[in-house]
Protein backbone atom coordinates (compact mmCIF):
# COMPACT_ATOMS: atom_id res chain seq x y z
CA UNK A 1 0.00 0.00 0.00
CA UNK A 2 1.07 3.53 -0.32
CA UNK A 3 1.46 6.07 2.10
CA UNK A 4 -1.59 8.27 1.39
CA UNK A 5 -4.82 8.28 3.08
CA UNK A 6 -7.20 4.83 3.02
CA UNK A 7 -10.11 5.11 0.25
CA UNK A 8 -12.94 6.74 1.55
CA UNK A 9 -16.98 5.03 1.07
CA UNK A 10 -17.81 2.36 0.82
CA UNK A 11 -16.18 -0.79 -2.24
CA UNK A 12 -18.92 -0.47 -4.57
CA UNK A 13 -17.07 -2.34 -7.73
CA UNK A 14 -14.16 -4.29 -8.20
CA UNK A 15 -12.70 -5.48 -11.36
CA UNK A 16 -9.51 -6.06 -13.44
CA UNK A 17 -8.00 -3.48 -16.22
CA UNK A 18 -8.16 -5.93 -19.49
CA UNK A 19 -5.89 -5.29 -22.86
CA UNK A 20 -9.27 -4.73 -24.68
CA UNK A 21 -9.87 -1.61 -22.53
CA UNK A 22 -6.02 0.03 -23.15
CA UNK A 23 -5.61 3.21 -25.82
CA UNK A 24 -2.35 3.19 -28.19
CA UNK A 25 0.11 3.78 -25.02
CA UNK A 26 -0.77 0.76 -23.59
CA UNK A 27 -2.39 2.37 -20.81
CA UNK A 28 -6.18 2.01 -19.66
CA UNK A 29 -8.94 4.31 -21.48
CA UNK A 30 -9.83 7.06 -18.91
CA UNK A 31 -13.16 6.65 -20.29
CA UNK A 32 -12.91 2.78 -19.25
CA UNK A 33 -12.30 4.00 -15.89
CA UNK A 34 -15.07 6.97 -15.76
CA UNK A 35 -17.40 4.08 -17.35
CA UNK A 36 -16.88 1.55 -13.97
CA UNK A 37 -17.23 5.01 -11.41
CA UNK A 38 -20.47 5.80 -12.90
CA UNK A 39 -21.83 2.52 -12.23
CA UNK A 40 -20.39 2.27 -8.94
CA UNK A 41 -22.41 5.90 -8.17
CA UNK A 42 -25.72 3.95 -9.76
CA UNK A 43 -25.56 1.00 -7.75
CA UNK A 44 -25.09 3.66 -4.66
CA UNK A 45 -27.64 5.97 -6.04
CA UNK A 46 -30.42 3.16 -6.36
CA UNK A 47 -29.33 1.67 -2.91
CA UNK A 48 -30.08 5.70 -1.81
CA UNK A 49 -33.04 6.76 -3.35
CA UNK A 50 -34.21 2.87 -3.36
CA UNK A 51 -35.30 2.84 -7.19
CA UNK A 52 -33.89 4.24 -10.48
CA UNK A 53 -31.48 6.90 -11.21
CA UNK A 54 -29.58 8.51 -13.52
CA UNK A 55 -26.29 10.48 -14.49
CA UNK A 56 -26.61 13.85 -14.76
CA UNK A 57 -23.49 15.29 -14.17
CA UNK A 58 -20.03 14.54 -13.45
CA UNK A 59 -17.88 17.65 -11.80
CA UNK A 60 -14.22 17.67 -10.94
CA UNK A 61 -12.79 14.57 -12.06
CA UNK A 62 -8.89 14.14 -11.09
CA UNK A 63 -7.06 11.87 -13.00
CA UNK A 64 -4.05 11.26 -10.61
CA UNK A 65 -2.11 8.13 -12.03
CA UNK A 66 -3.01 5.74 -14.95
CA UNK A 67 -4.05 2.38 -14.70
CA UNK A 68 -2.20 -0.49 -16.31
CA UNK A 69 -3.89 -3.66 -17.67
CA UNK A 70 -3.97 -6.39 -15.05
CA UNK A 71 -4.79 -3.94 -12.00
CA UNK A 72 -7.49 -4.22 -10.02
CA UNK A 73 -9.96 -1.09 -10.04
CA UNK A 74 -11.51 -1.08 -7.16
CA UNK A 75 -14.15 1.88 -6.67
CA UNK A 76 -15.57 3.28 -3.52
CA UNK A 77 -18.86 5.65 -3.27
CA UNK A 78 -19.99 8.20 -0.25
CA UNK A 79 -23.32 9.99 -0.66
CA UNK A 80 -23.18 13.54 0.18
CA UNK A 81 -25.68 15.04 -0.29
CA UNK A 82 -28.99 14.40 -1.32
CA UNK A 83 -32.01 16.60 -2.11
CA UNK A 84 -35.62 16.84 -3.16
CA UNK A 85 -34.79 14.40 -6.41
CA UNK A 86 -31.15 14.87 -6.70
CA UNK A 87 -27.92 13.49 -4.87
CA UNK A 88 -24.48 14.28 -5.33
CA UNK A 89 -22.04 10.88 -4.54
CA UNK A 90 -17.95 11.32 -3.73
CA UNK A 91 -16.52 8.48 -5.78
CA UNK A 92 -12.91 7.58 -6.02
CA UNK A 93 -11.07 4.57 -8.01
CA UNK A 94 -8.15 3.00 -6.65
CA UNK A 95 -5.93 0.47 -8.63
CA UNK A 96 -4.50 -2.14 -6.86
CA UNK A 97 -1.43 -3.10 -8.68
CA UNK A 98 -0.71 -6.39 -10.95
CA UNK A 99 0.86 -9.14 -8.49
CA UNK A 100 1.78 -6.56 -5.61
CA UNK A 101 -0.01 -5.57 -2.89
CA UNK A 102 0.22 -1.90 -3.56
CA UNK A 103 -2.79 0.55 -4.31
CA UNK A 104 -2.74 3.70 -5.17
CA UNK A 105 -5.88 6.33 -5.73
CA UNK A 106 -5.60 6.93 -9.87
CA UNK A 107 -8.97 9.06 -9.79
CA UNK A 108 -11.43 10.91 -8.35
CA UNK A 109 -14.99 13.12 -9.25
CA UNK A 110 -18.33 13.98 -7.55
CA UNK A 111 -21.03 12.53 -9.73
CA UNK A 112 -24.81 13.82 -9.37
CA UNK A 113 -27.62 11.59 -10.07
CA UNK A 114 -31.66 12.25 -10.07
CA UNK A 115 -34.23 9.79 -8.66
CA UNK A 116 -36.40 9.10 -11.27
CA UNK A 117 -40.14 7.32 -12.30
CA UNK A 118 -41.24 4.82 -14.13
CA UNK A 119 -41.49 7.30 -16.99
CA UNK A 120 -38.41 9.17 -16.54
CA UNK A 121 -39.59 11.92 -14.62
CA UNK A 122 -38.10 13.17 -11.35
CA UNK A 123 -39.10 11.38 -8.08
CA UNK A 124 -38.81 12.76 -4.59
CA UNK A 125 -35.72 10.50 -3.31
CA UNK A 126 -37.49 9.11 0.25
CA UNK A 127 -36.04 9.57 3.23
CA UNK A 128 -32.90 7.84 4.90
CA UNK A 129 -33.93 5.16 6.86
CA UNK A 130 -33.66 4.88 10.67
CA UNK A 131 -30.79 2.97 12.14
CA UNK A 132 -32.19 0.68 14.70
CA UNK A 133 -29.45 0.08 17.60
CA UNK A 134 -30.03 -2.66 19.92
Amino acid sequence: MTDEAEPQGDLTVRTIAMPADTNANGDIFGGWVMSQMDQAGGIAGVERAQGRVVTVAVDAMHFIRPVRVGDVLCVYTRVERVGRTSMTIKIEAWARRFQTQMREKVTDATFTFVAIDQDGQPRPIPPAAEVVVS
